[in-house]
């Protein structure tokens, strides 16, 4: 792998305003959101809100993903991001979540999840991950991807891939009826073919008028994940494999998760609903 620093927080800019019109979540101003209490099966109203809201999440996110390059700050990937939220009528989800000061989490090489983009300049042969979730329509859609900037080397390489493809085959095992522990009995048996860590403390989560429901969809063989897929179900599954140990530290900032050993680290996310027969991504752009 390529010989580079690690990563050290940067400075934070301005908070970024969201034009007046645009609906906030119940929690953006409050220290903590209300604990959600509805369904895990939504409405089919509900489910078509979420496609919206999906559909954003998964532009936003492309659009800023298209400046990654040497020399980019993470700064500037969140303002792309959050202007074509704002632009398009949506709310940044993580914009005021328990205090989350922007509106995306840039994780890069070490960073597991939950970076605060900063001032922070991306070299060449980095590996950025970008999480964006929109909220609009009382609706939440959340997804994210690893990303190449520049030339970056073959190890990292085959963990985005890897981490990607874990991701696709824990997707085509969701049907209606299984425990929901068939999705990280999937993701970790093909994490261990190459040796990989599966973090095992963030999860997947129900999602829909919540950003997290409560429901926990773990991606390591968990036999305590006993929950039964169900048609209409809405979730995230969002895998994170590592080079080396699952274990983890967090920055002072809270937020910031980087892996114990500071080897790199992948993540991909998708939004789901379940059908009769399997599942429909719904944070496609």
């Amino acid at each position: 792998m390529s010989a580079q620093s690690l990563l050290v927080p940067g400075e934070l800019s301005p908070t970024r305003s969201v034009p007046g019109n645009i609906r906030r979540p119940e929690y953006v101003g409050k220290p903590m959101p209300t604990p959600y209490t509805g369904p895990e099966v939504q409405t089919a109203e509900t489910i078509e809100l979420m496609r919206i809201a999906g559909r954003i999440a998964a532009r936003a996110m492309e659009e800023a993903a298209k400046l990654i390059a040497p020399g980019v700050t993470t700064d500037e990937l969140d303002r792309v991001a959050h202007e074509y939220m704002c632009d398009h009528g949506a709310y940044p989800s993580t914009l005021g979540y328990r205090g989350f000061p922007k509106s995306l989490c840039s994780s890069v090489n070490e960073v597991i999840c939950h970076g605060i983009p900063d001032s922070t300049v991306l070299n060449d042969g980095d590996i950025v991950n970008l999480d964006v979730t929109a909220y609009i329509g009382g609706v939440h859609g959340d997804n994210n991807a690893t990303y190449f900037c520049g030339d970056v080397d073959e190890e990292s390489k085959l963990l985005v891939e890897r981490t990607r493809e874990s991701l696709n085959r824990a997707i085509k095992a969701v049907k209606p009826g299984r425990q929901i522990n068939i999705i990280g009995r999937v993701i970790e048996s093909y994490a261990k073919r190459f040796g990989y860590g599966v973090v095992r403390d963030f999860t997947g989560h129900g999602i829909s008028t919540a950003f997290h429901s409560g429901l926990i969809v773990p991606h390591y063989d968990a036999p305590h994940a006993t929950t039964v897929i169900k048609p209409g179900m809405t979730f995230t599954i969002e895998p994170m494999l590592t080079l080396g140990t699952h274990e983890y530290d967090m920055w002072e900032d809270g937020w910031t998760v980087v892996t114990r050993d500071r080897k790199r680290t992948a993540q991909f996310e998708h939004t789901l609903v379940v059908t009769e027969t399997g599942a429909e991504i719904l944070t496609l752009p």
